[in-house]
């Protein structure tokens, strides 16, 4: 119990000659049927005392011992450690066939204690059993002197309970054993002072991958940072996931490794929360107390309320404003110009001068000067300039400007006197035109466009050849090739001739004077549909402040285009979404099918527009198959209508083994319905939770390969999932999976009820399988759809647990910010593991790609042997998230080899001769003892304290699992 400080025993109850009289009482252990109270010795021939039944001669035996009332304490899950040996039939002469080597153990719950040598009846129910119990090693050795056992100690837990307290039952059904030692124990964690809160002893929860929260209370003087501090109780007594931190509330610092807030003391302050110390009070200040947030200037010195606390007073006869400026140097380019200047010489007693820019447009003379609008840019600002160096553009050409460069301190709004300054007069040049207004599209025939656009806001000169309109070819259907056409106007409209059917077309146009081209405009996308000729258009804009989702998706497509790395007849995706009638996506990526060939057997399930059923097809000329049916409920609006069969008409586009296939759409006939192949095993998380253990890890791999496959097709398509989990993955009955679900509609909706979609930046998100970067900026990509396929690869290893368990959205969210990711599923490959962390990294230009993960698993199921490496620790399912900014210590032999590894080798010396050779001590440092081997570099020190807490967490990991 001392080497385990998580375990509260319940009940120890030890065999042995010293207690044998306290055992043989019926307040310990209470027997039925021939269990006896024997001496024997165990594998070191020492004697103990033992409770043996060996009537395995006589056939259907049931034999019971029952301990005493055993008080529950508040725990929920209890733990039993049983220490016992077993005879080998094999070792018996004439052993009967009846003979075993288990027993049963089994618990009955109760208020009161109330047991009697009838009460409760000796069988299964109403006593509930937890396992039979069989010895690792059985023993068959007999000498005169007595019986030599192997003991054997097994350890089985059961839960929920709720009642005030239990008993025990041991039941032998034919065995030749003795039972040594019983110890009944719980899991809790201990009281614990971390990240600044106090956490109170936490008792573990009722299944042993139950994660217990603990709220924090932060130390006194402390405040909380951010969210709410927690602390989550997993199953074997360990806390893990911290949530949120307490911070020193100002006026108070952190001591004692961060467990007491100490107030500042006098002469001493702390203006803000945070991590740091106090500071010593500035010049020609003082503080009035301990606890102080400030210091105030003495008599005869002033500060400004904008002034930090950390800087000096200073003395009222020496506010003065700063000298001018000097040195001014300007660059002029166009209708831009740059201006470089000198500090002022004196800056008026004071360190914190900046300094404004005042532009004045002259036009020909000084007398018309008026101050410049605001359409002029200043880089990196107008006001308040740290440096000495400014960027000025969008001037007019051929203008006369004046600007005057002031020099200010902190304190120059108090002085009676003007701010100095420096001016300089320059004339702007010649210049391109500005940008040119969003295009329009005037007429169209079926192979003609009229387009028209306003002249530039600034002409900048008179205009020579003004408009140039470019088009970009960038998608040809079913070819993989681009080219671009330049047509010149002038005037501000233009026809363009000869357009093909089944194109896409992006329009931009630019001016052009004797000065050069101006920037592009905004794009206009054309589409000509290969039947139907009213196709839809979409202007779009670039600007700094929006990027509208058509056109970045537009963007990748184009890139992907032109990258050169598009096979000759690749299909690439198309988003229904840009179609401005939907049905015509529909008519050109779905079949239509007859609702008389349809024939609806029964509903499986609830889709999100309506039901989801079974049945058959059987179309003109083909066999009847088996599909699904999902179908759009009653009185749907149009807009249900639009989203419910954009599913189709996106899935209509692939063609793969791994994809879901689509037979076709009834839209002509009610109710509108999609029909797809069916899949007699279903969705992904619900069979492998229904057949939980049930296959070889090449079974699993199998599957894993298989969904990476389908995602590696989409992701040649430039097709984003968005919503890539084990339960949108469908199973048919040869364990082929396949990847479904591309309604996109419930990222549009905000009303969904399922609280597997939180609402993250206007939408709804399944936050436990998004990238960090999705939920945060919604910046969803292949690289994302890889985070997600590796929370799949967890769900699957784990055959169908919940991610992240019981954990809340917000504290996953908080969790992944921090670096924590999932543990290995129990019996996971170390490989796979691996594999998973690859797909987790934070940078996702990190992650590996589709076809990378494909080709990984391919090798893994043509070398097995790759499989058979455990991760360490995988055998306790709910270990802490792993956290991969620090490495695993076990995988080094010295201190040297730790430090080469977290980039710390330049202090190897300094640990060496300070004594911090072995990692029992090293993993006992503090920040006092990182500062005494001579780390000063805050940086530095953050790195070696996290690695030393990881490797302290590691050490107690390893003495758990070895107890």
């Amino acid at each position: 119990v001392t080497a385990l400080p998580s375990i509260s025993c319940l009940c120890g109850l030890k065999v042995s000659v010293l207690v044998s009289a306290v055992l043989a009482d019926s307040t310990s252990f209470f027997c039925f049927w021939i269990w006896e109270e024997v001496s024997g010795y165990d594998e070191n021939m020492n004697t103990i005392r033992t409770y043996q039944v060996c009537n395995i001669f006589n056939s259907s035996q049931n034999n019971w011992v029952r301990t005493k009332y055993i008080r529950r304490r508040g725990a929920q899950r209890i733990h039993v450690q049983m220490k016992f040996s077993v005879r080998d039939c094999s070792s018996i002469p004439n052993v009967p066939g009846s003979c075993k080597e288990t027993f049963n153990l089994y618990f009955f719950e109760s208020d009161l204690d109330k047991a009697t040598k009838l009460y409760p009846p000796w069988m299964e129910n109403p006593w509930v059993k937890v396992d039979t119990i069989a010895a690792d090693e059985s023993f068959s050795q007999v000498d005169l002197g007595g019986r030599i056992m192997k003991i054997n100690s097994e350890v089985r837990s059961f839960g929920p309970v709720s009642h005030n307290g239990f008993y025990l039952a041991f039941q032998d059904y034919g065995a030749c054993m003795s039972l040594i030692a019983v110890r009944v124990f719980y899991r809790k964690c201990p009281h614990i002072i971390q990240n600044g809160a106090v956490f109170p002893e936490t008792l573990s929860g009722a299944e042993s991958t139950s994660l217990v929260a603990a709220r924090g209370v932060c130390v006194p003087n402390g405040e909380e940072v951010d969210v709410p501090i927690k602390l989550y109780c997993n199953g074997d007594g360990e806390w893990m996931v911290p949530i949120g931190r307490c911070m020193c509330k100002a006026g108070y610092e952190a001591v004692a490794n961060g467990t007491v807030c100490k107030a500042c003391v006098t002469g001493f302050f702390k203006a803000a929360q945070g991590d740091h110390k106090c500071l010593q009070c500035p010049i020609n200040s003082r503080t009035t107390s301990e606890g102080a947030t400030n210091c105030v200037c003495r008599n005869g010195y002033y500060r400004t309320e904008s002034d930090p606390p950390q800087m000096p007073c200073t003395s009222i006869c020496s506010i003065s404003v700063p000298s001018a400026p000097q040195n001014v140097i300007s660059i002029v380019n166009e209708t831009s110009l740059i201006l470089e200047w000198s500090p002022p010489k004196e800056s008026g007693g004071r360190e914190d001068v900046v300094y404004n820019i005042i532009c004045k447009s002259c036009g020909s003379g000084r007398s018309g000067c008026t101050r410049c609008g605001d359409n002029v840019q200043f880089i990196p600002r107008q006001l308040g300039l740290t440096n000495t160096r400014v960027h000025i553009s969008d001037l007019m050409a051929h203008t006369q400007y004046t600007f005057e460069i002031q020099a200010v301190n902190g304190v120059s709004d108090q002085s009676p006197y003007s701010p100095q300054y420096t001016s300089v007069n320059i004339t702007t040049n010649q210049a391109a035109p500005s940008i040119v207004s969003i295009i329009h599209q005037v007429s169209r025939t079926p192979n003609s466009i009229t387009l028209s656009w306003s002249q530039p806001d600034q002409p900048n000169g008179s205009p020579q050849d003004l408009p140039d309109l470019k088009s970009l070819v960038c998608v040809i259907q079913n070819q993989a090739e681009w080219n671009s056409s330049l047509t010149r106007s002038q005037t501000n409209t233009a026809v363009i001739r000869g357009l093909r059917p089944g194109t896409i077309y992006v329009f931009q146009v630019r001016a052009r004077t004797v000065a050069g081209f101006g920037r592009f405009s905004g794009k206009i996308l054309i589409s000509y549909p290969l039947m139907d000729l009213h196709a839809d258009f979409f202007v779009f804009v670039s600007s700094k402040r929006n990027s509208d989702r058509p056109e970045s998706e537009y963007t990748d497509k184009l890139q992907h285009y032109t990258s050169g790395h598009m096979s000759p007849g690749m299909k690439i995706y198309i988003d229904p979404f840009t179609y401005e009638d939907p049905n015509e996506a529909v008519r050109e990526f779905a079949k239509e099918i007859d609702i008389s060939c349809v024939k609806i057997e029964q509903v499986i399930g609830a889709g999100e527009f309506g039901e989801v059923c079974s049945g058959n097809l059987r179309q003109p000329g083909k066999r009847e198959i088996l599909v699904a049916i999902k179908t759009l409920k009653a009185g749907y609006t149009e807009r249900q209508r639009r989203d419910f069969l954009s599913e189709a008409s996106i899935m209509g586009q692939f063609d793969h083994p791994n994809i879901i296939h689509l037979e076709g759409v009834v839209t002509k006939s009610s109710p509108v319905m999609i029909i797809t192949e069916f899949m007699e095993n279903g969705s992904l998380d619900s069979f492998l939770r229904q057949n939980d253990g049930q296959f070889t890890v090449i079974q699993l791999v199998g599957m894993l390969r298989g969904i990476a496959a389908g995602m590696k097709y989409l992701c040649d398509m430039n097709y984003v999932h968005r919503d890539l989990a084990a339960r949108n993955i469908l199973v048919n009955s040869n364990l082929v999976c396949k990847v479904s679900d591309f309604g996109l509609s419930r990222f549009l909706e905000e009303d969904t009820s399922d609280p597997t979609y939180t609402s993250a930046l206007g939408g709804k998100i399944p936050i436990r399988w998004t990238a960090p970067e999705a939920i945060q900026y919604r910046k969803f990509t292949s690289s994302s759809d890889c985070w997600s396929y590796g929370i799949v690869m967890w769900e699957v290893m784990s055959y169908g647990e919940r991610p992240y368990w019981d954990m809340s959205n917000q504290d996953v969210i908080n969790a992944i910010e921090q670096d924590y990711r999932l543990p290995p599923p129990m019996d996971c490959p170390s490989a796979l593991h691996q594999l998973m962390l690859d797909c987790w990294q934070k940078d996702r230009n990190n992650r590996p790609k589709f076809s990378q993960i494909v080709s990984t698993l391919d090798k893994m199921i043509r070398n097995p042997n790759s499989l058979k490496a455990m991760t360490p620790l995988s055998s306790s399912v709910h270990l802490a998230l792993l956290d991969r900014s620090t490495p695993d210590f076990s995988s080094f032999s010295t201190i040297d080899e730790w430090l080469d590894a977290i980039k710390m080798g330049q202090y190897k010396e300094n640990f060496t001769s300070e004594g911090f050779t072995s990692f029992d001590v090293v993993s006992q440092m503090t920040m006092e003892d990182i500062l005494r081997v001579g780390v000063t570099l805050a940086g530095h020190q953050k790195k070696i304290l996290n690695s030393i807490q990881s490797m302290r967490a590691q050490m107690n990991q390893i003495t758990s699992v070895e107890v």
